[in-house]
């Protein structure tokens, strides 16, 4: 599939797991791609990895939650390849381990800070863009968090279901503009940040057990999903929240 052959994207948290896949995934089917990370030496990797594969990128550093930088980012995106065609907005961080009650308000902060405010920043300066250009696609990464509970984790929760929500609301009101806007919601995945967390323990067990695949999901088979939602195989698809979780929520 070759549908993103002249197309230009930006995926954010791009420097690792499941950014770097979908990143890796969008330049081998033809797009041009603004790889942006807040690790510059990570962004600068995932760029080098596509061009090496003889893929079209360029690295930004940026940090999500600050309009300014983003929306240069957009700009340098749209003055480089002539336009904007997608984005996958993947950035985002873990809550801590803890209840509501135990939490600072400045952990709480954070975490809505990266993961919703980092999100409504993203699209409120890639969806002008996205309409100078005539239309396009956007994909939010939420989580299984943004569809239910996970014990001790409120501000992720949180975060993840206002992840979901905001998709929704862009998705009904910029659909006349030939805006699709969606979540994806994936279920714990094999990334380097759950492999170094679960080192020396038994969480992989345990939550192969409650997947009825009997596995978790790798970066590439999540990436799969975000690709498919931005390409015109998804043409009749917006609003939704796509939970990729090997039927968990089953």
């Amino acid at each position: 599939m070759t549908d993103f052959a002249g197309k230009a994207g930006l995926v954010t948290g791009a420097g690792s797991g499941i950014g770097r896949a979908s990143a890796l995934e969008f330049a081998r089917r033809g797009a041009a791609v603004g790889v942006l990370d807040l690790d510059e030496h990570a962004a600068t990797e995932t760029a080098r990895l596509i061009t090496e594969a003889g893929g079209t990128a360029q690295a930004i550093t940026a940090d999500i939650g600050d309009e300014p930088s983003v929306r240069a980012a957009v700009d340098r995106i749209e003055a480089t390849y002539g336009g904007l065609d997608f984005a996958l907005n993947n950035a985002g961080v873990p809550s801590t381990d803890r209840e509501l009650t135990a939490m600072t308000t400045e952990e709480w902060e954070h975490v809505v800070r990266v993961n919703l405010t980092g999100t409504f920043l993203c699209m409120k300066c890639e969806l002008p863009a996205l309409r100078r250009r005539g239309g396009g696609a956007i994909v939010n990464t939420a989580s299984n968090g943004g569809l239910y509970a996970i014990p001790r984790a409120p501000a992720y929760v949180a975060s993840k279901h206002g992840v979901v929500g905001l998709s929704k609301a862009a998705a009904v009101d910029y659909a006349p503009d030939n805006i699709r806007v969606n979540a994806l919601c994936p279920a714990l995945t094999r990334t380097e940040m759950y492999e170094s967390v679960s080192a020396g323990t038994d969480m992989t067990a345990r939550q192969e057990a409650l997947t009825p695949l009997g596995r978790l999901a790798t970066p590439d088979e999540v990436a799969a999903a975000a690709v498919w939602l931005c390409s015109t195989e998804a043409s009749y698809v917006t609003g939704i929240a796509l939970s990729v979780d090997g039927g968990r929520r089953a």
